[in-house]
Formats: structure tokens, C-alpha cells, sequence
């Protein structure tokens, strides 16, 4: 920005939360597999899904390629 010579950044986080993974879909892939990999439990798919869900419309809409936000 034009005549700013720094920004004094003193934001801070009270509590800061582990941050999300990402993961590329690969052939053969579902949420539940990816879930039970990253969680130890394929029924943790929704909390995936919820997290994409600007991205996909159902469960059963990701394709290969894909990168997906995984959270915490």
C-alpha cells in the first residue's frame, strides 16, 4: 500500500487450535477412507464433508485430483 512504511501486527490468538491437513483424492478414494486414515475412523466422514462443503454437494461428490481441507 502506497505510504506505509509497516504494519504494527499485534493480533493474537487466545486459544489457537491444531490446524487442518490437506489430502489430494486419489482414484478409489471416499470420504470414509480418507476419515478412517486421517482419524482412525471411517465414520468421521461428515466432519471432512462440513469442512468442504463450499466444494461438494453430497458424500459421494469428490473426484481424484481434489484437494480437500481435513480438520483437526
Amino acid at each position: 500500500v502506497d505510504h506505509v512504511a509497516q504494519v504494527d501486527d499485534q493480533m493474537t490468538v487466545a486459544t489457537p487450535e491444531a490446524e487442518s491437513k490437506f489430502y489430494t483424492v486419489k482414484s478409489g478414494d471416499n470420504l470414509s477412507k480418507i476419515s478412517k486414515e486421517f482419524y482412525g475412523d471411517a465414520n468421521h466422514y461428515n466432519k471432512i464433508f462440513e469442512a468442504n462443503r463450499p466444494l461438494l454437494k453430497n458424500v459421494d461428490d469428490i473426484y481424484p485430483g481434489q484437494v480437500l481441507r481435513i480438520p483437526a
